[in-house]
């Protein structure tokens, strides 16, 4: 039987650390010899993630803190993407395509939409003035089966 193995990252609110983050989880999850297709989906849903956090969470602050947590379990992937900040007045309307809270900064409306059409499985949990949680969960199909 397999064990889950585990991760946290916690960082501050600033773009600069979008990159770490998407590493980070990249480094984490490659343990179980994804395709690249995978690592690239899961490598986006993380970017998209965390820019939210950013820029919807802390309206561009950099004193908040986002945090990421990440279980392997068999060959499934569960990451947790969270905030402190704004939280979501309205999620379901936050998750329509095309439907965006800062018109202004040319923002798509499509982070959700992507992370959801990424991953297997796609919660969001949300309190006004409490912050927002991501719950994705991807089954990685390991290069070792491909060829096997």
């Amino acid at each position: 039987m397999d064990e889950m193995n585990r991760m946290n990252l916690k960082f501050s609110s600033r773009s600069e650390n979008e990159a770490f983050a998407r590493i980070t989880v990249a480094a984490f999850v490659s343990q179980m010899d994804p395709t690249l297709e995978e690592l690239t989906d899961l490598k986006t849903v993380i970017s998209e993630a965390v820019t939210n956090c950013i820029i919807h969470g802390y309206e561009n602050r950099t004193d908040g803190m986002v945090s990421i947590s990440a279980e392997i379990e068999g060959d499934e992937v569960t990451i947790t993407v969270s905030d402190e900040g704004n939280g979501i007045e309205d999620i379901e309307l936050a998750r329509q395509p095309l439907y965006t809270s800062k018109p202004d900064m040319e923002r798509s409306g499509m982070g959700f939409t992507i992370m959801e059409n990424f991953m297997d499985q796609f919660e969001v949990v949300s309190e006004p003035g409490a912050g927002t949680s991501i719950r994705m969960k991807k089954r990685i199909e390991s290069k070792k089966a491909l060829y096997n």
